[in-house]
């Protein structure tokens, strides 16, 4: 980004349903949390912080020396949580911050940098987020990947579970799917202003039906632009397998 400053919010919880205290997890020998926080590092950001509702993890960022905030356990979803960062940390209500997930060690940095800049050129919009196009179509019926559709504006019209659009006479063929399937993907820049005013707001039938907080944001009228990412997401960790996968890949980069 261009004189644009913007902060990096890492949000780490230590309950995980298939991976219990996933941030702490050794990925050759640190853990996974560092990773993050070196990577978020990296972007330029003018600050960079870890939201976290765990002792262990507070101590353990403290020992390779990250910025940390202790914040309440029982938020109801990642963004209220970095809205208590963001009152904690005084931060400026025309501040963007990028949402950063602890457990995405392997993400380019120039995806923090292009939602940041995405969301700095489009005032009217509260929030920023990415899309990458699907190629397959078992993709698009699954249901763990979340399917978006744009204006031509470049603004987020709905998320969903769901095959969105429906092409209801089959008309697509496989060919064409990649231009007009897009798969989200679950990073965001925000205006503290947004942040501070979602965290008032109380959860959508639309957000609890499709288990997408983002849905709150659209239910209640704010904007949501939304880009092509200008690179591939990397590996986030959610599984087991996923871990071993992400440990071989740093280990390569690392050259060991």
């Amino acid at each position: 980004m261009q004189e644009k400053k913007f902060k990096i919010a890492i949000p780490a919880r230590y309950k995980s349903t298939r991976l219990p205290g996933k941030p702490l997890l050794d990925i050759a020998g640190k853990p996974m949390i560092q990773w993050v926080y070196e990577k978020a590092m990296q972007c330029g950001a003018d600050e960079v912080m870890v939201a976290t509702d765990d002792v262990r993890i507070f101590e353990a960022c403290e020992v390779f020396g990250a910025n940390v905030c202790m914040t309440d356990p029982n938020h109801q979803s990642g963004t209220d949580r970095l809205a208590e960062l963001a009152t904690n940390c005084g931060w400026d209500r025309d501040e963007i911050v990028v949402n950063l997930q602890g457990d995405e060690p392997l993400i380019p940095t120039s995806l923090l940098l292009q939602v940041a800049e995405n969301l700095a050129l489009n005032p009217e919009s509260a929030i920023a987020t990415l899309f990458t196009p699907i190629h397959e179509r078992n993709d698009i019926n699954d249901p763990h990947i979340v399917k978006v559709v744009k204006s031509n504006s470049g603004q987020a019209l709905y998320f969903s579970r769901a095959p969105i659009p429906w092409d209801r006479d089959g008309r697509i063929s496989d060919a064409e799917i990649p231009n007009h399937y897009a798969r989200h993907l679950g990073i965001y820049a925000y205006r503290v202003d947004f942040l501070l005013s979602y965290s008032t707001l109380q959860p959508s039938c639309l957000e609890r039906y499709e288990s997408l907080e983002q849905l709150r944001a659209l239910s209640n009228g704010y904007h949501i632009h939304i880009d092509q990412a200008v690179d591939l997401p990397g590996m986030g960790v959610d599984t087991p397998d996923d871990l071993e996968k992400v440990r071989k890949a740093l280990l390569s980069s690392s050259g060991e």
